[in-house]
């Protein structure tokens, strides 16, 4: 078994686990029927914050597309805002923190970021970086001198 199954079936073990203990800890501090409001409550304003958050993602992702540049971005936003309102529909108090980390958009980027540096990292230090392109997207020669490729995904740096 990897080490990747392992850590993953360790995290669907413990988190539910976690996520319980927190909500009996809550029921006990604020009762029964305030805990509950607060799971349904988070489940719709994550879902509110989900569909607004997307339809940007969207939009962007169609612009980038009708401009002829490759939507990184969107791209990621677009999984980042599906992982959030997924993890905002889960009952639980921790589940719902990071989900709303991936809806707002400054934590989203600082966490894309974070993970676009560490598997961008690793992969260049592998030498398995891959560059392709597709048909239909316009060449770096069609472009006018001097202008952006498309929307970059930010590389935090060294840390």
């Amino acid at each position: 078994m990897s080490a990747i199954l392992r850590r993953l079936i360790l995290l669907f073990i413990l988190v539910p686990i976690g996520e319980l203990a927190l909500l009996i800890q809550l029921g006990r501090w604020i009762g029964l029927w305030p805990t509950l409001g607060l799971i349904v409550a988070t489940g719709i304003l994550g879902a509110a914050l989900a569909s607004r958050e997307g339809l940007r993602a969207w939009h962007a992702f169609q612009l980038d597309i009708q401009e002829g540049r490759i939507p990184g971005r969107p791209i990621l936003d677009g999984l980042s805002i599906f992982a959030g309102g997924a993890l905002l529909l889960t009952p639980g108090l921790a589940t719902d923190l990071f989900g709303f980390a991936l809806l707002a958009r400054p934590t989203r980027r600082w966490l894309q970021n974070r993970v676009v540096g560490r598997l961008g990292g690793a992969l260049m230090r592998q030498g398995q970086v891959y560059v392709g392109s597709a048909t239909g997207f316009r060449s770096r020669e069609d472009e006018p001198e001097g202008s952006p490729a498309g929307r970059e995904i930010e590389h935090p740096g060294p840390e």
